[in-house]
Formats: C-alpha cells, sequence, structure tokens
C-alpha cells in the first residue's frame, strides 16, 4: 500500500529515471506530475481542487515579466556573434599579446570574457571562438589540447559574466533581483578569468613549445596600428557593456529594460560593421525563438513537477534529509555541489535551475545562507555543466566545428585541467564568501538596544466639574461630605 510518505521519495526516483532515459525534460516532468498528481487524488492525498493551482502559476509564468530578459539577451547575443565583432576583438587583442608564449591563449581567454559581457550565452561564445581562432592556433602550432581547452574553457566564463542568461533563471528560482545576482558574480567571474590567464602563464613557463609566440611575419601590426585596431575592438564593446550593465547597476533599468537595450546596441553594432542584414536578423530571431520556447516549456514542466511534489510534503520531505546531513552548514553545501556537479552530466543548466534549485533554495534559506551568495555558488558549479566529458556541451560546439585532425580524444583530454580550474574557483567562492557578497548594498544596520520609541501625551485643558452638575446645582459635592446626595436631574 502506498502511503501520503512514500509520494515524496517515489516522484524523485521518477524523476532520476527520465532524466537518465533522455527523453525531453519539459514533457517528462510534465508528464510525470499529473502522472503522480491524478495517483495522489485517486489515493485521497490531497483533493482534486488542489491541482486547479495550476493554471494559475502557468499564467504567473507567461506573464512574468522578469523572464522577458532571456529573449532580448538571447538576441543580443545571436547578432554579435555574427556580426564581425569577435573577429576585431580576436585579431587586435591577438597582435598585443603575439609576441608572448601563450600569446593567442591569452587573448582567447581576454576576448572570451568580453564577449561573455556583452553576449550572455555559452554557445555563441564557443562557436564563435572555435571558428576563428582554432585555425589559427594550430596553424601556429600549438597543441591541440591545449588549444581547444582554450576556446572552451573561455566560453564557459559566459555563464558566470554578467548579462548571463543563467543569472536571469536563478534570480528568478530564488526569488532575488537580477541586478543582485550580477553583481554578485562580479567577483567570481574576474577571479575566474584571473586563474585562466595563470594557467596559461604557468603553462607557457613550463612547456613553451606547445603555446608559442607568433612569429614576426604574422605580427603586422605595431604602433598606433595595433592600438587603433586595439580600440576599435575594445571601445563598441565597452559602450554596450555599459549600455546594460551599467544601467542595471544605477537602478536607470530593469535587468527587462536592460536586455532591450543590449538588443539595440547590438543592432546598432552590426549595422557599425556595416553587416547589418536582413538574413543575420531573421536568423538571430529564429535562435531567440528557438531558446526561449525551449525555457518556457521545461518552466511549465517543472511548475507541474513541483506544484503535485509540494502537494505530497516533497518539499518536507528534502528539507529534512537536507537539512540534516552530518556537518551542518559545510556538510549541505559539499551534499549540493556534489550533487550538481554530478547531475550537469546528464542535464543542462536550464533544466537544473528549473528542477533542483527550488528544492534547495527554500533548504538554503531556512539555514541562513544568503540566496545570492547561494546562487552564485551553484552558477559556479554548473559552468562544469559544458566543460566536463562526455556530456559537455561546450565540447559539443567545439566537435561541430573543428576541423578533422582534432581528435575528439584531444578535445576531451584539453578540458579536463579546466574543470579542475573552475573547481577551485568553486571551493574559493566557498572559502571567501565576500567575493559574492562585497559586492551588495548592505542594508543599514540597526541597533535595536539605541532604538527609543516616545509618544507624546495629548495636551488637553482641565475639564469643567461645573459641567457635569446637574440643573439647579451650582457647586459640585464637597470632598469632605462624600456622603451628599447628588439630586436627580430636573430637581
Amino acid at each position: 500500500m502506498i502511503t501520503r510518505e512514500l509520494m515524496a521519495p517515489l516522484m524523485f526516483g521518477g524523476l532520476v529515471v527520465i532524466m537518465l532515459i533522455g527523453f525531453p525534460v519539459a514533457f517528462s516532468l510534465a508528464a510525470l506530475g499529473l502522472g503522480f498528481g491524478l495517483a495522489s487524488i485517486h489515493l485521497g492525498f490531497f483533493p482534486p481542487e488542489y491541482l486547479y493551482n495550476l493554471p494559475f502559476r502557468i499564467f504567473g509564468i507567461l506573464s512574468n515579466e522578469l523572464l522577458l530578459a532571456i529573449p532580448f539577451f538571447t538576441f543580443m547575443g545571436a547578432i554579435l556573434e555574427r556580426c564581425g565583432l569577435a573577429e576585431d576583438l580576436l585579431e587586435g587583442c591577438g597582435q598585443l599579446f603575439g609576441p608572448l608564449p601563450g600569446g593567442l591563449a591569452y587573448a582567447v581567454v581576454v576576448v572570451g570574457a568580453i564577449l561573455g559581457a556583452i553576449t550572455g550565452t555559452v554557445a555563441a561564445s564557443v562557436i564563435a571562438m572555435g571558428v576563428i581562432s582554432l585555425p589559427i592556433m594550430l596553424r601556429y602550432r600549438y597543441d591541440a589540447r591545449i588549444a581547444t581547452g582554450t576556446i572552451a574553457a573561455s566560453g564557459t566564463i559566459t555563464q558566470l559574466i554578467p548579462p548571463s542568461l543563467v543569472l536571469v533563471v536563478l534570480a528568478d528560482q530564488i526569488g532575488r533581483s537580477v541586478g543582485d545576482m550580477y553583481k554578485g558574480a562580479l567577483g567570481p567571474s574576474i577571479a575566474q578569468t584571473l586563474i585562466f590567464l595563470a594557467f596559461i602563464a604557468v603553462v607557457s613557463i613550463f612547456r613553451p613549445q606547445s603555446m608559442p609566440p607568433l612569429p614576426k611575419e604574422a605580427r603586422t601590426l605595431s604602433g598606433r596600428a595595433l592600438i587603433n585596431r586595439v580600440v576599435w575592438g575594445m571601445v563598441p564593446s565597452v559602450v554596450l557593456i555599459f549600455l546594460v550593465l551599467g544601467t542595471l547597476f544605477m537602478g536607470i533599468a530593469t535587468a527587462t529594460e536592460a536586455g532591450a537595450l543590449g538588443a539595440v546596441g547590438a543592432i546598432l553594432l552590426a549595422a557599425l560593421h556595416r553587416r547589418l542584414t536582413w538574413p543575420l536578423v531573421r536568423e538571430g530571431m529564429e535562435i531567440t525563438m528557438r531558446i526561449t520556447a525551449m525555457v518556457i516549456f521545461i518552466l511549465i514542466g517543472s511548475t507541474v513537477f513541483s506544484l503535485v511534489f509540494q502537494g505530497v510534503d516533497g518539499a518536507l520531505w528534502i528539507e529534512h534529509h537536507l537539512s540534516s546531513l552530518p556537518g551542518g552548514t559545510v556538510g549541505f553545501l559539499i551534499f549540493v555541489n556534489v550533487f550538481v556537479f554530478f547531475l550537469a552530466f546528464f542535464l543542462d543548466f536550464f533544466e537544473i535551475a528549473f528542477i533542483i534549485i527550488p528544492l534547495l533554495a527554500p533548504v538554503a534559506d531556512k539555514m541562513g545562507i544568503d540566496l545570492v551568495w547561494f546562487g552564485v555558488l551553484l552558477c559556479v558549479t554548473m559552468q562544469t555543466s559544458f566543460m566536463h566529458p562526455p556530456f559537455g556541451f561546450a565540447l559539443f560546439y567545439l566537435r561541430g566545428i573543428a576541423p578533422k585532425e582534432v581528435r575528439t580524444s584531444d578535445i576531451y583530454w584539453g578540458a579536463l585541467p579546466w574543470v579542475g580550474l573552475q573547481l577551485v574557483m568553486v571551493l574559493i567562492v566557498i572559502v571567501w564568501p565576500g567575493l559574492v557578497t562585497m559586492w551588495l548594498d548592505t542594508p543599514e544596520k540597526i541597533d535595536l538596544d539605541k532604538v527609543k520609541i516616545e509618544i507624546p501625551l495629548p495636551d488637553f485643558a482641565p475639564p469643567d466639574p461645573s459641567e457635569f452638575l446637574p440643573p439647579g446645582r451650582t457647586d459640585p459635592p464637597s470632598a469632605n461630605r462624600p456622603d451628599e446626595p447628588i439630586p436627580p436631574a430636573g430637581k
């Protein structure tokens, strides 16, 4: 006999099974939720009226203005991927760092970080960087593993650098503002970029033959021409970054409005590079439509599942098991990050954010964990979903555009050191929470012991005793004769 206490673990087990099967997650979640919902009604675990909440939840998703930021940022990234901005940036930075061992690798990481700050999508960054830089790196005798790993890692920084789509989704799921999530991610994104650059520096010292400098004949720009090339590539990007992030951080625009500004800025940049064509805009719109539809369907499916899961006290079941882990808060954080790390072998970041985060965030909140810090930490962990073999999406993107002489094994082995660097970043965020919280606006602290509440007394004039005397009486009863009767009114 199935009891109410068994429904939550059965639903969770069913969730794991459908993820392993590989059927589209959005439809699997909805079917799983509805199936267990009907079973729960039949078994009397909740009344049929409970599912009346479902249309209101779906309407709440479709009317959520915050989610409008997703198509805006997606469209911006799709346009910028194809407008020539990456080519200008990479050529200028490649010439700037070219004389150094590993110069092209430095340029790829720097340009990847800049593209991440103006596109917000990993696919756009990895594909653009792979198409442009991989043939050049191989031509100048870069080790294939170093080249592919650098390109894939530079693209995954996009997931952490604002205006990342992951941060928008996480903000919606944990109930915090997108602006706070973006501010919290600034420190880790800068630190992650510096760690990548430091790794390249170390490899260039101990294995310079794997990433040689550009030969003199390839360094065609110098002096003022080099400066002009770098400035031409950088200035429009900095302007667009300020347009998107600056207006958001200063409170001038919401995340949706900043995304709209970014979409307009992307069109203007494409026009500046003289590549604004109708096929370009149409292709950007098609990509935006596909990604937005995928996100909305996953979100609707996860809402169906979570509604039924909560109806059978699944949230309490999750809270009980996670809050009783050994080690308290540290044990909870270790378990959550290991759990998300292994889930990333099978799910992409949208599916993890919509399915798993709503189960974990309430527990973290009750344990006193800052949810902005918690969301950024999970975002750092979910970076690995794009990088670790065999299912990392960045590796699939790279395999699709890499030349035939680059073996798949080279791509997989080249990714492993960078996955290790991403895990180092996870540990840094756990050990040093201030890396996230120092960018946030801290509320003014109030010392409750010094709070004084003074209530002013009303300034009333003393009443005239004669007002309370009956007619015909002019003096009040004497205090010395309390037994003197007061005649009734009219006497």
